[in-house]
Order: C-alpha cells, then sequence, then structure tokens
C-alpha cells in the first residue's frame, strides 16, 4: 500500500466543477489501496484578490497581517474537498499548517520551513483517514501564521512528502508536464519525460512557474519522488529525480522566462573591498531575495554595481537601497523592470542576430525567440553554482566584510615585512607597528 502525496494548484481547484474532479481522483486513488495525503492552494485568482485588498487599505501592507489575510484561501478549497469526499464516503478531514505542524521562521510573506512535525497526519492515516491539508502556510515560534511564498503549496507538498516518507508526490498542475519553455508562449514546446533535480531547479529559479525553486531544492535534499502532471487529462508526466547515466549522456534544452524581475543599478560606487557587503547586507536583512548580481570593471575608483530583485519588492527595498547609497557616496539610484530573465533575454536575442543586449530590456518577443537555444548541461549547472555563491555572500554580507577586513590587515602584514627585509627604519611613532633591532 503506497503512501501518495497529492498537491493541486490553483487552476486545479479554481471552481465547484474542478473541486469534483480532483475529488475524482482521489477517490479513485483510495480505492486502489493507497494512503493520500492532498495539500491544496487558494482557488486561482484569490491570492491576488486578497492582496489587492491588503493595498486598497494600506500602501505598504503590514506582513504579520498580510500572511493571516493570505492564509485564508486555502482554507476555503480544503474545506470544500473535505466535504465532496465525504459525501462520497471517503473519510477526509481538512487541516491547516498550524494543525499539521508546519513549523517556519518569522520571515513573514516568505516564510522558510524549520520542520514539520507530522505527528497528526500520522494518526490521521492510521485511522483510515484522508487529510487535507492547506498549502502555503505554516505558523512561527511564537504561533503566528507564516507564509511560504508564491507557489508555497508546492514546497508543503513536499515537506510533508519528506516528513512522512512518501512513496512519491505529485504535483497537479494546468500542464502534463515540464516543457522545453512555457507552451502557452510556444505551442512547440516539448514535454520533457524525465529530468534531474539540478536541472529542474536551475529551470525553476529562471522563471519556470510549473514548480516552486524551494520546492525542487527540498525535494532534492531528501530525495522526495516528484512527478509532475495534469490535473485536466491522464497521460504521464514528467518524472523528477536524481541524475542517471541516461540523462547525464543527453544535454537538455529548454529556456525560461520571468517577467516579474526588477534590475536596480547604482552608478558612480567606490570600487573598493567591502563594498558589496554594505549594499547587500541590508537588502539581506530584509528577506529579499538577490538574484544575479553584475559589477562593472572599475573606472577612476568607480564603478557601477547592478543586481535583481523580485519585483514585488521593488517598493520594500527602494527605501533601504537609497539609504545605502547615499552613505556609500554612489551617484545615482535607477531600477529597470524586466520583460523576461537576463538569461532569456541574452539567449533569445543572440539567436536573432548574433549580438547581445541590456540584461533588463528584452522585449516579448525575444522571449519568443528563446527556445531554440540549447544550453550545455556543464555550463548550467557551472552557471547555478556561480548563482549559489553569490546568494551566499548576499545572505553573509557582514561575514564578507570581515574577510575583507582580514585580508586588509594580512597585505598591510606582508608590506611591512617586505619593508623591514629591504632594511627600512620603521618608527615607533606608528604603534601598529614593530620598529626594528632591539632595545
Amino acid at each position: 500500500m503506497a503512501l501518495i502525496v497529492q498537491k493541486y494548484g490553483g487552476t486545479s481547484v479554481g471552481s465547484i466543477e474542478r473541486i469534483h474532479r480532483v475529488a475524482d481522483r482521489v477517490e479513485q486513488a483510495v480505492k486502489e489501496g493507497n494512503r493520500v495525503v492532498v495539500v491544496l492552494s487558494a482557488m486561482s485568482g484569490e491570492t491576488d484578490r486578497l492582496l489587492k485588498l491588503a493595498h486598497e487599505v494600506a500602501a505598504l501592507p503590514d506582513e504579520r497581517e498580510l500572511d493571516m489575510l493570505l492564509s485564508t484561501g486555502e482554507r476555503v478549497t480544503i474545506s470544500l474537498l473535505a466535504m465532496e469526499l465525504r459525501g462520497r464516503g471517503v473519510d477526509a478531514r481538512s487541516f491547516t499548517g498550524r494543525q499539521v505542524g508546519i513549523i517556519t521562521d518569522s520571515a513573514h510573506t516568505k516564510a522558510r520551513i524549520t520542520r514539520v512535525a507530522a505527528e497528526r497526519i500520522l494518526d490521521a492515516l492510521e485511522r483510515g483517514v484522508v487529510p487535507v491539508v492547506a498549502g502555503f502556510q505554516g505558523i512561527n515560534e511564537h504561533s503566528d501564521v507564516t507564509t511560504l511564498g508564491r507557489g508555497g503549496s508546492d514546497l508543503t507538498a513536499v515537506a510533508l512528502a519528506g516528513a512522512l516518507k512518501a512513496d512519491r508526490c505529485v504535483i497537479f498542475t494546468d500542464v502534463d508536464g515540464v516543457y522545453t519553455t512555457d507552451p502557452n508562449i510556444v505551442p512547440t514546446a516539448r514535454r520533457i519525460d524525465k529530468i534531474a533535480y539540478e536541472e529542474m531547479l536551475e529551470m525553476a529559479s529562471l522563471g519556470a512557474k510549473v514548480l516552486q525553486s524551494r520546492s525542487v531544492e527540498f525535494a532534492a535534499k531528501y530525495n522526495v519522488p516528484l512527478e509532475v502532471n495534469s490535473s485536466f487529462k491522464e497521460g504521464k508526466g514528467t518524472l523528477v529525480k536524481r541524475e542517471d547515466a541516461d540523462m547525464e549522456a543527453v544535454a537538455v534544452s529548454g529556456i525560461t522566462g520571468d517577467r516579474n524581475q526588477a534590475k536596480i543599478t547604482l552608478v558612480g560606487v567606490p570600487d573598493k573591498p567591502g563594498i558589496a557587503a554594505r549594499l547587500l547586507g541590508p537588502v539581506a536583512k530584509a528577506n529579499i531575495l538577490v538574484d544575479m548580481i553584475i559589477q562593472n570593471v572599475s573606472h577612476e575608483s568607480l564603478t557601477d554595481f547592478s543586481f535583481t530583485i523580485p519585483r514585488v519588492d521593488v517598493n520594500k527595498a527602494m527605501p533601504i537601497i537609497q539609504d545605502t547609497a547615499k552613505d556609500i557616496g554612489a551617484k545615482s539610484v535607477s531600477v529597470t523592470l524586466t520583460g523576461c530573465h537576463p538569461l532569456t533575454a541574452r539567449a533569445a536575442r543572440s539567436t536573432a542576430d548574433g549580438s547581445e543586449v541590456d540584461s533588463a530590456a528584452a522585449s516579448e518577443e525575444h522571449c519568443r525567440r528563446a527556445p531554440r537555444v540549447r544550453f550545455d548541461l556543464r555550463a548550467r549547472r557551472r552557471a547555478a553554482a556561480r548563482r549559489r555563491a553569490l546568494r551566499a555572500a548576499a545572505a553573509g554580507a557582514r561575514h564578507l566584510g570581515r574577510v575583507h577586513q582580514d585580508l586588509d590587515r594580512r597585505a598591510a602584514q606582508r608590506r611591512l615585512a617586505r619593508r623591514r627585509g629591504r632594511g627600512h627604519h620603521v618608527g615607533p611613532d606608528r604603534p601598529d607597528r614593530v620598529p626594528q633591532g632591539g632595545g
């Protein structure tokens, strides 16, 4: 008897008719002798509606209260599905993130899961109950409601599958798998039968909406077998798994686009050690994810420093960045909203005419041409490694500053040692240096 976690996205539960279809799938899985845990998103468009209401009462809503508001969307769908299943004779119970024990940190609107206390789910399964769990939400150590960011229901499903040691986790969405590009934009896109965790993580981080990037990272860490399939038709989907010899032999073709990025550029930044730490440290402390980082070649001890952040965080980030720019003496700060991800833009334009474009100035036409580009697997992994290193640098900005200070101190010590070797006198008026010769 297999243990299966099924997750259904917003389009899959977007109406009562579609909830009936979800109930059909769950009932069929139970009749086949499986133990089933269901994770649901809010109805399609519901989260956006709630966000709109929040911004009508406050330009910058309090994030704790925003999490409380947004968590209500999933409660509607889990209750409706549980009612539907019970009407069919399937014993089902709805559970919120708090009730199943999804514990997170306190980074409201983009919280990270710290642990899953799944005892209540295990107890329900032992009694033959189908748990219907609200995705996207948990609680912090103060029992405040938190949310896991856009696509967080994927993360809920994978985290529960890992905690329960499920046989597989199936993500049901509006497409029947992972495609080489967005099939809504490019009708000729091809479905990928199987893909490695690393490649799926790369595509998700570059804008592929079929899976949340953090859910893929979690699945890879705990080796959760992950399948992406359509809730609207029967058939095979895409299997996300550890790489095997067959997968390694073929370079994966694929391109993704992300229209929800913003590029921040600081012009005339003093080029000196520790400047990246001073720029990115306050941004990281505000729990704003920095993706790509670009620094120009220094000219007359000045440089331009650019990085990308999610578009939804622009209003939150700009006051922080402007204050930092003033402190370090930068000349100006500019914001550019991207048409698609910089990698996509560059690859698409190169396909068209062999030249590159500004990383934030790609048009939709360029994005449409992008699927003709093939990426070498090793190059993609190197790029992913570089991005992870840059993110780590942003998250550990304070440590980076200390490292730079340590390097400067060691360089000064080496210069002093060379001066001593050449016989130069180092006077006692420099308390940080020791004069040559003994008393």
